[in-house]
């Protein structure tokens, strides 16, 4: 059996900007999986940097409220969205609320650095 507590992973800054805590990934723990999941945090007022990935991401949003934009597309999201991004989109999060935005990222095919690109601040 593997459990992995959030609070027991290193917390760091991603490239977007989020702060993030890598829970599960293929390369870095004895599993047989072939995506990633991470913890991320946005605090209240700000927003990740647009960035893309190779592969399809799902953001779970577990507290607070923000705002989605993939490509064109802005949506809200609140406790209980999840979002699907597809391979290649554009995407940011922004935190629209009062407090953190906390959220799941599951990336598949497992997250890899070459794998992002981040863009320029819009």
């Amino acid at each position: 059996m593997f459990i992995r507590l959030v609070d027991d992973c290193d917390q760091f800054v991603a490239g977007d900007g989020s702060l993030l805590r890598e829970l599960l990934h293929p390369g870095k723990a004895p599993l047989e999986i072939r995506y990633s999941l991470a913890h991320a945090t946005v605090p209240p007022d700000e927003k990740t940097l647009p960035h893309r990935l190779t592969n399809a991401e799902v953001y779970y949003i577990i507290d607070g409220f923000g705002a989605m934009f993939i490509d064109d597309e802005c949506q809200p999201v609140e406790p209980g969205s999840a979002v699907y991004i597809p391979p290649g989109a554009v995407q940011y999060i922004e935190n629209t609320g009062d407090h953190e935005l906390t959220f799941l990222c599951i990336v598949d095919p497992a997250w890899q650095p070459e794998g992002e690109e981040i863009l320029d601040d819009q």
